[in-house]
């Protein structure tokens, strides 16, 4: 008899893992609490991967032998409690993926940064003729590239959901910018429970493969002492300190591994600012690693278009910068973004609080902020810290609102940023919708 596997959650990642695992042979059956997608859908009927959605029904699922789990489902769900309970082994679906492939994995985490990280390393790769897929929270699932068009290399984001459920999956080359408080609702409000999370990076590593890490990170620093990765260790940093691979001098960055040197003019990157810098080296060290030609990432890293919903520009308007940063989702995010700020700031903020800090902006705000917009159902937490901080702040309860009163206060000169420091799940769907909303706002005005 086939083996039993269940996926739940039929998004972009558990519909992936449906079509490799019926690929492998297995018994598959899908099943979601919310409504799947009519994409989704239909990917899996041209399959005949049977599926349900509004519901779990038990008796469909708690007779799997393994469960592919959704990173968004948290182990506080009932189904996931009573698996647990039973014993049912729970998996990602990158884990379920990367044992049907030997490609070369370069996995990137980090509680900010990831994305522009991955997706610049993958632009890299890619101009220089390597046939790399783009995986994780970006580009297609990873099982499915493996089960229908696979690649000798990929280049994963992780986030920390997707790394507490994977066990035996290896990065040949691991990525880890950074770790700030977020996610702590899931992680009981611990903070080491969370940093745990972002080092299963490293776990199965061997000293054949790499660890890229910010070295200034106190957090990382402390965790690198501790627990003395097997891999080869290449550490960044701003500047030069012994044993930092990467780092910047006299406006150049340079970066040295076994691989050569590379050297670049700080003011030809496509990324501007300090968080840019950081991922620049990041994803230059991963080049080297795989002994591309300097040449080649240097044009890369010039031309390197960005990431959407991540410090972009959308228009000027009478004067006025606006920008959307709907991707900051957390209070690190949001310091980045202020701290790259050069005029006053009219700062749209808020939306669901996962445990935030805002005394980490709180001197940034003081400094560099005009007004304050609360764009949220409950503001309570943000007024309760900020009032009295800045001299304007007001409530709005739409994007259209937040964005009118943005326009009402900001004056010429000024930039007008959403950096909401916070999840979207309040008033939107999700951050993308988020930012697709202030973008159409802003150019309603």
């Amino acid at each position: 008899m086939n083996k039993r596997i269940v996926i739940l959650g039929a998004g972009e990642s558990g519909t992936g893992a449906a079509i490799l695992a019926k690929k492998e042979g297995f018994d598959v059956f899908v099943s979601d609490l919310s409504t799947i997608k009519p994409k989704y859908k239909e990917m899996l009927e041209t399959r005949g991967i049977r599926w349900e959605e509004g519901q779990h029904t038990e008796s469909d699922i708690l007779n799997a032998d393994e469960i592919i789990k959704s990173p968004g489902i948290p182990d506080k769900a009932p189904i996931i409690k009573k698996l647990k309970e039973q014993g049912t082994p729970i998996i990602s679906e990158i884990e379920f993926a990367g044992r049907y492939t030997d490609a070369k994995m370069i996995c990137i985490t980090g509680s900010n940064g990831k994305t522009t990280t991955t997706l610049l390393t993958h632009h890299i790769l890619t101009s220089a003729g390597i046939d790399a897929g783009l995986a994780g929270n970006v580009g297609n699932s990873l099982a499915l590239q493996v089960a229908e068009t696979p690649h000798p290399v990929y280049v994963i984001e992780l986030s920390s959901f997707q790394l507490d459920n994977m066990y035996k999956f290896k990065a040949d080359i691991a990525v880890l910018l950074n770790i700030t408080p977020d996610h702590l609702d899931r992680y009981n409000y611990e903070m080491q429970n969370y940093v745990d999370a972002k080092f299963r990076i490293i776990q199965n590593q061997t000293s054949d493969d790499a660890f890229i890490y910010w070295n200034d990170d106190p957090i990382i620093s402390r965790e690198v002492k501790k627990r003395c990765p097997k891999a080869t260790l290449y550490p960044f940093a701003e500047t030069y300190e012994e044993g930092v691979k990467a780092y910047t001098e006299n406006k150049q960055i340079i970066v040295n591994t076994e691989k050569g040197t590379f050297t670049m003019e700080q003011d030809l990157l496509a990324l501007q600012g300090k968080h840019n810098l950081y991922n620049s080296l990041a994803a230059t060290i991963s080049s080297k690693i795989m002994e591309l030609r300097n040449e080649k990432i240097r044009a890369s890293l010039m031309n390197f278009a960005g990431v959407e919903h991540r410090l972009e520009k959308v228009a000027r308007v009478r004067g006025v910068e606006y920008i959307n940063d709907s991707k900051a989702t957390n209070v690190n995010s949001c310091w980045y973004a202020l701290q790259s700020m050069t005029t006053p700031v009219v700062l749209i903020l808020g939306g669901t609080d996962k445990g935030n800090d805002y005394s980490e902006i709180e001197a940034l705000v003081k400094e560099k902020v005009r007004a304050l917009i609360f764009l949220g159902v409950d503001n309570n937490k943000l007024h309760n810290f900020f009032d009295g901080k800045v001299a304007q702040i007001s409530d709005a309860r739409s994007m259209e609102e937040a964005v009118n009163q943005a326009y009402r206060v900001a004056q010429k000169g000024d930039t007008v940023l959403l950096s909401p420091c916070c999840a979207s799940f309040d008033l939107f769907k999700c951050y993308e919708d988020r930012g697709e909303q202030f973008k159409a706002c802003v150019r309603n005005l």
